[in-house]
C-alpha cells in the first residue's frame, strides 16, 4: 500500500489504541489457566491475530461475545506440532517457553524480520531446563521438545526482556518452587514491570529482587493461574505517534491512557515535556497542542519503540536533539538506527548517529519526499507525523507496515483533519 500524506493541522480527540505488549501477555495468562477468561477492549493489530493464533494452536478455545475475547483453557495442550508467531518479537520470545511446557515436539516459525533475528538465548538457556532444541544457527525456524522444568538459572537481559517474560510466565505454570531466575545487564524493565502485573492479575505472584534476580517462593506458598476477567490498556507506544502529532501539528485530546500504566512508553510524556510541548493531563486523557519547541535531550534505553516518533518530534524543535539507546535499535523489524537515519534523511532531517547517541539537527525544514516504511510499522508512523509538517506531500511506500501494530493509525489521523490519502 501507498499512503500520501499532506501537511495538516490536526484537531479534535481520538482514543489510544489498545496495547498489544498488555493482550499478548493476558493471551498467553489465560491459556496458563484452567478455566474461562475474559478479555475486554481487546486489540486486532497483526500481533494480537498472531497471539490468539498460537494460544489456540496450544490448545485454548477462543471465542468473540459482544466485542470482548472469551478464552477457555486448561493449560497448555497443543493440536498442532507448528506454532506460527508472525512477526511479533514478543510472541516468538515469550510464547517459545510457554509451548515447551508440553511435552510434545514443537516446531516455532515466524515471517518477516522474524526470521533474521537472533534467538540463540534460546539454544543456551533451554538445555539447562531439560528442553531439547535444534535451531537454525541461532534463527528460525526453532525445534523444541519439552516439557520445561524449572531451575535455578542465569540468563543475558542485555538482547531484550522478552525472553525473561516468556520465562517468568512458563516457570509460574511449570510450578516452580524455591527458585530464581538471576538476570544480567535487564533493559526494558518497565515491560518486566507489565508482565508481572499481568501474572498477579491472574493469580500468580512472583518476587522481584531489585531486577538482579526474580525468585519463585516454595510451592506450598504460590497459587496457579486462575480464570479472570482482564481489560486491555491502552497503547503508549501507538498514542506516542499522536501525541507526537498534536505537539507539532495540532491541538488534540488523547483519550484512554493510564498514566500510572508500567508501560515503558509513557516516558514519552517527560520527552514533550522537555520540548517545551503544551500540555495538561487530565484522568483518562491527554491535551496537547502545538507551539514553538526546543531540543531535547532523552535516555531511551529503557524505552527504544518511542526512538521513531520522537525523531519526529526533535525535526520540529529548534536546534540538536539528543537520543541515548541506539544500540537497542539492531534488532527490530528493521535496523532502526540507519533506516530512521536515511528516511528522514530523504527528509531533509540530518541525523547523526555517534556509539550509542542519535543526534537529530531540528528546525532545518521537513521536506516533501517519496520514503519507504522498510517493512516496519514504526518508521511508517514516523514519516507520516513528520509529513504533517512538511512543505509538501510525503509519500509512504510499504505504507500497510502499520498493520503490526496500529491498523487504525491512519484512519485515526484522518479523523482528526489530517490529508491522508492511501491506495
Amino acid at each position: 500500500m501507498i499512503a500520501t500524506v499532506t501537511p495538516s493541522f490536526l484537531t479534535g480527540s481520538i482514543q489510544a489504541p489498545t496495547s498489544k505488549s498488555s493482550m499478548q501477555r493476558a493471551c498467553a495468562a489465560a491459556l496458563l489457566v484452567n478455566g474461562t477468561s475474559i478479555i475486554k477492549n481487546p486489540g486486532h493489530s497483526n500481533d494480537d491475530r498472531a497471539a490468539i493464533e498460537v494460544i489456540t494452536a496450544l490448545g485454548a478455545k477462543v471465542y468473540w461475545v459482544g466485542g470482548n475475547l472469551e478464552i477457555v483453557s486448561s493449560g497448555v495442550k497443543p493440536v498442532s506440532n507448528t506454532i506460527d508467531c508472525g512477526e511479533s518479537g514478543l510472541g516468538i520470545r515469550m510464547f517459545t517457553p510457554i509451548a515447551a511446557l508440553s511435552e510434545q515436539a514443537i516446531t516455532i516459525t515466524g515471517s518477516g524480520s522474524l526470521t533474521t533475528r537472533p534467538m540463540n538465548f534460546f539454544d543456551e538457556i533451554f538445555p539447562l531446563l531439560g528442553i531439547t532444541i535444534q535451531s537454525n544457527s541461532g534463527k528460525l525456524p526453532l525445534q523444541i521438545n519439552g516439557p520445561l522444568k524449572p531451575a535455578n538459572i542465569e540468563v543475558d537481559g542485555s538482547l531484550s526482556s522478552q525472553f525473561l517474560t516468556g520465562l517468568l510466565m512458563a516457570f509460574a505454570a511449570a510450578g516452580a518452587s524455591d527458585v530464581a531466575i538471576k538476570v544480567n545487564n535487564l533493559t526494558s524493565k518497565p515491560y518486566i514491570d507489565l508482565t508481572l502485573a499481568v501474572m498477579k492479575h491472574f493469580g500468580v505472584q512472583v518476587e522481584n529482587r531489585n531486577y538482579e534476580s526474580f525468585y519463585f517462593p516454595p510451592k506450598k506458598e504460590t497459587a496457579g493461574y486462575q480464570p479472570h476477567s482482564y481489560t486491555v490498556e491502552g497503547d503508549w507506544s501507538g498514542a506516542a505517534f499522536l501525541l507526537v502529532a498534536g505537539a507539532i501539528a495540532g491541538n488534540i485530546t488523547v483519550k484512554g491512557l493510564d498514566v500510572h500504566s508500567t508501560q515503558a512508553d509513557k516516558a514519552v510524556l517527560h520527552a514533550l515535556s522537555a520540548a517545551g510541548a503544551v500540555m495538561s493531563i487530565e484522568t483518562g486523557q491527554i491535551n496537547i497542542a502545538t507551539t514553538s519547541l526546543k531540543a531535547f535531550q532523552f535516555n531511551a534505553m529503557e524505552c527504544p519503540d518511542l526512538f521513531p516518533p520522537l525523531v519526529a518530534l526533535a525535526a520540529c524543535c529548534e536546534g540538536k536533539s539528543v537520543i541515548e539507546g541506539v544500540n537497542r535499535l539492531a534488532h527490530k523489524e528493521s535496523d532502526r538506527g540507519l533506516t530512521l537515519q536515511e528516511e528522514f534523511g530523504k527528509m531533509g532531517i540530518k541525523i547523526v548517529l555517534q556509539d550509542n547517541l542519535m543526534i537529530i539537527e531540528g528546525s532545518t525544514g521537513l521536506k516533501g519526499a517519496t520514503v519507504h516504511s522498510r517493512h516496519d510499522h514504526r518508521i511508517a508512523m514516523a514519516c507520516a507525523v513528520a509529513a504533517l509538517k512538511a512543505d509538501k506531500p510525503v509519500i509512504i511506500e510499504v505504507a500497510d507496515a502499520i498493520n503490526k501494530s496500529y491498523p487504525d493509525f491512519y484512519d485515526n489521523i484522518r479523523l482528526l483533519g489530517a490529508n491522508v490519502e492511501y491506495k
